[in-house]
């Protein structure tokens, strides 16, 4: 299984630790190294565009989108949140490989930092398991978990 990782560069203090718990759990789950690749895009806004020219390569069996929105005092928040989830809904859509949102969208720093603390509720995990579960799903292989969602 090859996987995708598509990381925010926006809020990084948050966004890697997204990252590490997404790769922790593809590598608990037996995903081989060689077969996982990162990238980096500057914000949440770029995900989705790189993630459906990821799908649309034929390299990868899931992508994994992680990024981290920060609540502000403008609409800002809610056009970028909005367009990200549409953005990564549509792209998994088209493409027909699985994606998940591993975005935060967040009304501070301390629920960013909550959601993407160490351990297994760590919602960069949650996105990497979601995506290994659909892409067993939509294969038909056995071993999806049933638990995920981020």
């Amino acid at each position: 299984m090859r996987i995708a990782v598509v990381v925010a560069q926006f809020n990084a203090f948050v966004t890697s630790r997204l990252r590490d718990g997404a790769l922790a759990q593809l590598r608990e789950a037996g995903v081989d190294a060689g077969d996982i690749r990162v990238f980096d895009v500057p914000g949440a806004f770029e995900v989705p565009q790189l993630a459906k020219r990821l799908a649309d390569s034929g390299h990868y069996d899931g992508v994994i989108c992680l990024g981290c929105l920060i609540r502000g005092g403008t609409p800002h928040f809610e056009y970028i949140a909005s367009a990200t989830a549409h953005g990564i809904m549509r792209a998994a859509l088209e493409s027909g490989v699985p994606m998940s949102f591993g975005v935060l969208t967040t009304n501070d720093v301390e629920q960013a930092l909550e959601r993407a603390a160490d351990g297994p509720s760590n919602k960069g995990r949650e996105a990497a398991q979601a995506v290994l579960d659909m892409v067993r799903a939509l294969d038909g292989r056995p071993g999806a978990s049933g638990s995920a969602g981020a």
